[in-house]
């Protein structure tokens, strides 16, 4: 009788709980400023990092990448006691060391009373289905908040609404981070957020939470090989700094033919502005694979020969960073000896913004 008296007040708490659910109203998150993309929102779609023109001269993969909004991120301010998301994904591809929510998810961020970035919670995606409707925050007490959501890390966006419940309202947000010459990170898969676990934790969004600046996240997934046209998308916005970190995938013959000419692009369009030069990470695999070890520090070489040619002939505002910095003896910090861990990504961020703090233009 007792079981059967427990189990029945089970389950009015929990028909109470979902009657009090809030009904949520739904707002396009386009109407609202959209941080970390190097081109104006596109006609085909705003979470894209690659502007249209592009699309006849980069290859599929390049095209793909392109399109997901890595490091992106929508700002917003609300007195909601409730807040939700609607999205829909471009696909539903996995990853065999990724997961699903860094992936395809989102990631809500509150601005706290102490000025610091906290996480709210992760916007999980809906396994092998692209429309997923999720609520985010409940039992809020009402107040005005600023907030920061960010977008998948491998997928493409079709659609985003934020949802707050009825009696609140969705503000534009105050400008807390600093938009004017925003620090452009030019990179892998690894920059990209491989392999983050939300995306809010690859370190380009770290930094921008705390750096309060905002950082344009141009890494491509095994893609980041020096081409032209990505130089010129990069000087096309005037940026406090470019980040060149692209050596796991290069060769070092693609770095003697193609580094010095992507570097004169981006001087050509902005001669004063700082450029960080960022080695290969010494990955754990370098201390037990002899052939790994020995390519990853003959590319890092090479870098270093050319950054040194750039010095010699008289370039100013460059700077160098050196990969052991990276991982360091953190052995862990990586999932497969290469693609980052969150932990692998908290350090990755700590030890970039002292160099950033320093040497970009304010």
């Amino acid at each position: 009788m007792r079981k059967i008296i427990t189990t029945f007040a089970i389950a009015l708490i929990c028909c109470s709980a979902i009657a009090q659910k809030k009904e949520l109203k739904y707002f396009d998150a386009r109407n609202y400023p959209l941080l970390g993309s190097p081109v104006e929102p596109q006609q085909r779609n705003a979470f894209v990092r690659l502007p249209d023109s592009l699309k006849t001269k980069v290859d599929d993969n390049l095209w793909r990448w392109g399109n997901s909004p890595a490091g992106m991120a929508v700002r917003f301010a609300s007195d909601a006691t409730e807040i939700g998301v609607k999205f829909v994904t471009s696909t539903t591809f996995k990853m065999n060391h990724m997961t699903y929510t860094g992936i395809h998810g989102v990631d809500l961020y509150m601005l706290a009373d102490n000025g610091k970035w906290e996480f709210g919670q992760s916007g999980r995606p809906a396994y092998d289905k692209r429309d997923v409707q999720r609520t985010l925050m409940s039992n809020m007490t009402k107040k005005q908040r600023e907030y920061m959501l960010f977008l998948p890390l491998y997928d493409g966006l079709d659609s985003l609404y934020i949802g707050v419940d009825s009696a609140s309202t969705i503000t534009q947000p105050k400008s807390i981070i600093k938009r004017q010459r925003p620090i452009i990170v030019y990179s892998t898969s690894i920059g990209e957020g491989g392999c983050a676990s939300r995306p809010g934790m690859v370190h380009t969004a770290i930094m921008q939470r705390n750096l309060q600046r905002e950082i344009i996240n141009f890494g491509f997934s095994g893609g980041a090989q020096l081409h032209p046209e990505f130089a010129e998308v990069m000087g096309a916005v005037e940026a406090g700094m470019y980040i060149i970190d692209c050596l796991p995938n290069c060769t070092s013959k693609i770095l003697k033919e193609r580094l010095i000419p992507f570097v004169d692009i981006l001087r050509k369009m902005h001669p004063e502005v700082p450029i960080l030069f960022v080695e290969s990470p010494i990955f754990p695999l370098c201390r037990l694979d002899q052939e790994v070890g020995k390519t990853i520090r003959e590319k890092n070489a090479v870098y270093r020969s050319l950054f040194e040619q750039l010095e010699k002939r008289g370039e100013k505002n460059i700077f160098y960073f050196y990969g052991d910095e990276i991982i360091g003896d953190e052995y862990d910090n990586t999932i497969d000896n290469y693609h980052f861990t969150d932990k692998g990504f908290v350090r990755f961020a700590r030890v970039l913004e002292p160099v950033i703090q320093a040497h970009a233009l304010k």
